[in-house]
């Protein structure tokens, strides 16, 4: 393939390959001279959000996207933006820049044709990366929860009156969005490690939630993988600061490197050692309640005020779970690093109201309730799957419908989502939602439907029929829980109407 003299960090999918190749770090362009912008699928999650803030700063946007009927694209257009359905060499028009994910294949023809233009070419990640230059940039990565403390972190600043700018991999339920520019100093974003993209960033506060095996179709190994946050590390500014979960093997390890390497490190979860000590998490429902304890320590990077005091708070949280307890302790870990205190960020996280996907409720049936949730690798699953638990309270069974994502996920974690969802009282897995792979001979969802122990999974590839399957297995007082990454986030309504046409209503 060829990419053109101008092209500064863009890793398109490799030809014949099922990975997507590796982002390698280069210093952000500064944002005046990136000229006009064009985007390769304007409407995902990352690009819009990425497009919105260029827009609210006056670049000349334009894009092109699969599908005409997103509500992001819809968005973009309204705001300024020129988006075309479909891909065509001609629709790059006069622009200078042209941005892409990694998921992009090197034939797409707008790249193509902005190769044989010689136009700059650049990965999300730095488009991003242009946004953030001049600010103080907060950056959430780790294998699991990146959306959900990015999202409370975000939340915090907001209500704080900070008006920070933030870049979140979901849509935040306050704002209904997942971006947007903002007049204060702090730019929030969550920091995708799945490509090695969040090298890109050089933040202020790095928070990292956990390290555990994941995205190995890129990696290639588990230590190369880790490796990559260890090369995060050298990413965060002089001065800046590390929030690691003292909980997590993966995260000790790297606060002791980062130890190692003279950086400050702040801790925070269950463990008797960290720094922000949570205690006494209880659910109930939707709700989550818990404690933190902290000693004295002075705001990072200010030297007028006195020390914060002992910190001893409750903090309550409309969502559910466990590990959202622990998203919310490195939300306030964070915050108060930045120099908020400690009662005003326990304030502004009573008032988060969660991100799509995490856990959203999408409606009751004869009964039944039906929650949706992103997640795609086993430790998420099962996560999940014991915030259900405690959401019924142990009166009404749990219904996993679970939709793998990736063939190559799918055939290096089938056993570990097999026993995450013998979480479950009955689980519907379907087939594997393919996202940017070519199909594996032998690699279906049968793999993980039958790695379920006691029998307990019903494997449906048939999309259509599992709403129906679902209705059948239903009853009141029921949680159906639809995970994944992929399409499976329209199944929740398609349940709906299915429970609600057949009256459910037997004991």
């Amino acid at each position: 393939m060829h990419w053109g003299r101008r092209m500064l960090a863009a890793w398109p999918a490799k030809e014949g390959t099922h990975a997507m190749a590796l982002v390698t770090p280069t210093e952000p362009v500064p944002l005046e001279d990136l000229g006009r912008v064009h985007f390769v699928g304007i409407g995902g999650a990352g690009m819009s959000g990425i497009a919105r803030i260029m827009l609210a700063r006056g670049v000349e946007v334009s894009g092109s996207d699969t599908t005409a009927d997103s509500a992001a694209v819809a968005e973009l257009a309204a705001l300024g933006a020129r988006v075309h359905v479909g891909h065509a060499a001609g629709q790059l028009g006069a622009a200078d820049t042209l941005v892409v994910s990694s998921a992009i294949r090197a034939d797409n023809p707008e790249l193509v044709e902005a190769n044989s233009r010689d136009l700059r070419v650049i990965h999300r990640a730095a488009a991003l990366a242009s946004l953030m230059v001049g600010r103080r940039v907060i950056a959430v990565t780790g294998t699991h929860g990146k959306t959900s403390t990015t999202s409370m972190i975000t939340t915090v600043l907001l209500e704080t009156g900070a008006e920070p700018a933030y870049a979140i991999g979901g849509v935040l339920a306050a704002t209904g969005i997942g971006a947007a520019d903002g007049g204060g100093v702090d730019f929030v974003a969550e920091a995708d490690e799945s490509d090695g993209s969040f090298l890109m960033y050089a933040p202020d506060v790095a928070v990292v939630t956990n390290v555990e095996s994941d995205h190995l179709d890129n990696y290639g190994t588990e230590a190369a993988y880790r490796a990559s946050f260890t090369a995060f590390l050298g990413r965060i500014k002089p001065g800046g600061v590390l929030v690691t979960c003292a909980d997590d093997p993966g995260t000790r390890d790297l606060a002791g490197q980062a130890r190692a390497q003279g950086l400050r490190v702040v801790s925070y979860g269950e463990s008797a050692d960290a720094d922000y000590r949570v205690a006494r998490v209880a659910a109930d429902g939707m709700e989550t309640s818990l404690v933190i304890n902290a000693e004295p320590r002075r705001p990072a990077g200010d030297s007028n005020p006195g020390p914060f005091g002992r910190i001893d708070l409750d903090l309550h949280l409309r969502v559910p779970g466990h590990h959202y307890a622990l998203n919310a302790a490195a939300a306030f870990a964070a915050a108060v690093e930045l120099g908020i205190g400690p009662e005003r960020v326990a304030a502004a996280l009573a008032t988060y109201r969660g991100a799509a996907r995490r856990l959203e409720p999408k409606g009751e049936a004869g009964g039944v309730r039906v929650l949706d949730t992103y997640a795609h690798h086993p430790t998420e699953l099962a996560a999940d799957l014991r915030a259900a638990r405690a959401i019924t309270a142990g009166r009404g069974k749990i219904i996993a419908v679970f939709q793998p994502h990736l063939f190559s996920r799918t055939r290096i974690f089938a056993a570990e989502f097999g026993a995450a969802l013998g979480l479950a009282d009955e689980a519907v897995v379907l087939d594997v939602y393919a996202a940017r792979e070519d199909p594996e001979p032998g690699v279906t969802g049968r793999l993980v439907a039958d790695a379920v122990p006691g029998g307990a999974a019903r494997y449906v590839p048939d999309f259509a029929q599992v709403p129906k399957v679902v209705a059948t297995l239903a009853r009141p007082g029921d949680l159906v829980l639809t995970m994944g990454a992929g399409d499976i986030t329209k199944m929740g309504p398609l349940v709906l109407d299915e429970i609600a046409a057949s009256g459910v209503t037997r004991p």
